[in-house]
């Protein structure tokens, strides 16, 4: 391709819209464009690296034996009605009715379209396994869009569904899947960490994410070091650690707290240790009210508990006039005794003896307080959020965290959306059993930003071989020199009669410009023709590299092609 022919409006600033560094080189480099919050469109350079992606992601899934279909983004309400999900997904989907009133979504995902498709096509149990894929754009109302094409509102979606008629053969199917996301990831030039996760919306008996490490990641990992246990903050089990607590067998007893609200301000009041308070936080679930306990320097895990509850629409803190209404008292002074609503207490509060807690009383605390004496929880269970130098659950060494970004998602969904449709089967034997599916994504949109916040330097992206929108360019120092300019053109073609995605800078632009837009747009390897052309000399630079070296024409083909086949 002759860049003068190339339509990449590149950048010199950065955007102000753009936090992140994938979210700025997308938009400097010329990538994508911004139509709205959340909404992108896809330039050259962006969608050839989009569709190499695409590409990997359709070849390791075919190798594992899944069959390609498309399916229609505009999809009618009552299959997602069947399943529950209509209103599961609140306003995170984009609804709508046609002109005769019928209700429609655009798709967020296809979980129940898939299965209506097998339960309208497949005619005998002889025809599973089977998993169906599609990788196609999907759509969700993300209430707060951000980090570019990381968190967007259409993005492009890997969606599988594997259909078995036993648990093993889901295990199989799932372990197929796992290995070839494992490749998929590998190629892609990504350095991923698998974790144990929560299954969410998409429900399910377990499920494993995929992440990329990321400082910029909206997802938090818990790891270790010693046995490789890894799980997302969600999932994240927390052993109970005992704290230092007051002993004796004492009363309880009231204490005037004014203006005291928070844990830091209590601390401070009355010079306890955070540890020595127990935290009780009212939350909305569904439609009912719960209170969650954890210790004072503990924070709560909203899914564990949102999972514990059962409740089906988003858990949220309630509002301060219901928080008043159920206390008698002011924000910040909610605590367990004498309450009248269900109490979700975290296991070290269990452990915990003598403690501190708000009275339902405003600028008023409970001191002394201890469970089962005082007040009796609903629930003891594990709710808090998994910190840095917790315990493993597996081997008992200490927990490392990070942030990452989510780029896939596998779940073993069970019987969820084959008993919500009645997809169902006859067996050899005439008898009528479900059909057991799984359920696999890979954000295809999201893995190009991933790639890009692990492949990068000041000057711009560093591109992995395998998605690169070019795998090498071609830059005459001075257009306005026929000899460098010749030399260029016949190593252009050169590397393409070899193969070779290319891109000759052919523009009337300086050197420096040139060299700037190269780095900016990433492309792996160079080829610059300058003064010693007339010689046979050029000059070639790997984008990774910072360092060049002269080599003759020859050589210089010759390592194009050898470095850009030993990295595909």
């Amino acid at each position: 391709m002759r860049m003068s022919k190339l339509l990449m409006p590149t950048l010199r600033e950065v955007p102000a819209e753009a936090e992140i560094t994938s979210h700025k080189l997308m938009l400097r480099a010329g990538l994508i464009k911004k139509l709205a919050a959340g909404i992108y469109s896809y330039l050259p350079l962006g969608l050839r690296t989009l569709k190499k992606v695409e590409q990997i992601v359709r070849e390791e899934m075919d190798n594992a034996g899944a069959q390609e279909l498309i399916m229609s983004a505009l999809l009618p309400a009552e299959a997602y009605q069947a399943s529950g999900r209509w209103e599961v997904f609140g306003p995170s989907m984009f609804k709508l009715k046609d002109r005769n009133d019928r209700d429609f979504c655009l798709g967020p995902t296809h979980e129940e379209l898939f299965t209506q498709t097998v339960i309208d096509c497949v005619r005998s149990y002889k025809e599973y396994p089977m998993t169906l894929y599609q990788i196609q754009n999907k759509y969700r109302d993300e209430g707060r869009p951000r980090f570019g094409i990381i968190r967007s509102r259409e993005f492009v979606m890997k969606d599988a569904y594997s259909f078995d008629l036993t648990e093993e053969g889901l295990d199989e199917s799932y372990k197929k899947m796992y290995e070839a996301y494992c490749r998929i990831f590998t190629r892609l030039g990504l350095d991923f960490t698998i974790v144990d996760a929560d299954s969410g919306a998409m429900g399910g008996s377990g499920s494993q994410e995929f992440m990329v490490k990321s400082p910029v990641g909206e997802d938090g990992i818990a790891y270790c070091d010693g046995c490789g246990y890894a799980a997302n903050y969600e999932k994240a089990e927390c052993i109970p650690q005992a704290a230092e607590s007051v002993e004796g067998d004492f009363d309880i007893e009231k204490i005037h707290t004014p203006n005291v609200h928070t844990i830091e301000e209590l601390v401070e009041f009355m010079g306890a240790k955070a540890y020595n308070f127990a935290k009780t936080i009212i939350y909305k679930a569904d439609d009912k009210y719960v209170a969650a306990m954890v210790r004072g320097d503990r924070e709560v895990n909203e899914v564990k508990l949102k999972n514990l509850v059962g409740c089906i629409d988003d858990l949220e803190l309630a509002e301060p006039f219901m928080v008043r209404q159920i206390t008698n008292a002011e924000v910040g002074f909610a605590g367990p005794v004498g309450l009248d609503i269900p109490i979700y207490v975290d296991k070290e509060v269990e452990m915990m003896k003598n403690f501190i807690v708000g009275a339902n009383e405003t600028d008023m605390h409970y001191k002394n307080v201890n469970i089962n004496k005082d007040f009796t929880p609903t629930v003891v269970a594990d709710i808090r959020v998994i910190e840095e130098g917790d315990v493993c659950p597996k081997c008992g060494k200490k927990i490392k965290t990070a942030q990452g970004i989510e780029v896939g998602h596998i779940f073993k969904l069970g019987t969820k959306y084959s008993d919500a449709l009645g997809l169902k089967y006859l067996d050899e034997d005439g008898k009528s059993k479900t059909v057991i599916m799984g359920c696999y994504g890979i954000g295809v949109t999201r893995c190009l930003a991933a790639a890009i916040e692990q492949n990068n330097d000041e000057n711009g992206i560093i591109w992995p071989v395998s998605i690169a929108p070019y795998q090498a360019m071609v830059i005459p120092v001075n257009s306005k020199v026929e000899e460098q300019v010749k030399t260029a053109e016949k190593i252009y073609e050169e590397l393409k009669a070899q193969g070779i995605e290319v891109l000759l800078d052919d523009r009337n632009e300086r050197a420096g410009v040139k060299f700037k837009d190269a780095d900016l747009i990433g492309i792996p390897v160079r080829i610059v023709v300058g003064k010693k052309c007339g010689e046979g000399i050029v000059e070639y630079k790997e984008r990774r590299s910072d360092a060049s070296e002269e080599k003759t024409i020859e050589n210089a083909i010759d390592s194009v092609v050898e470095f850009v086949k030993s990295n595909i």
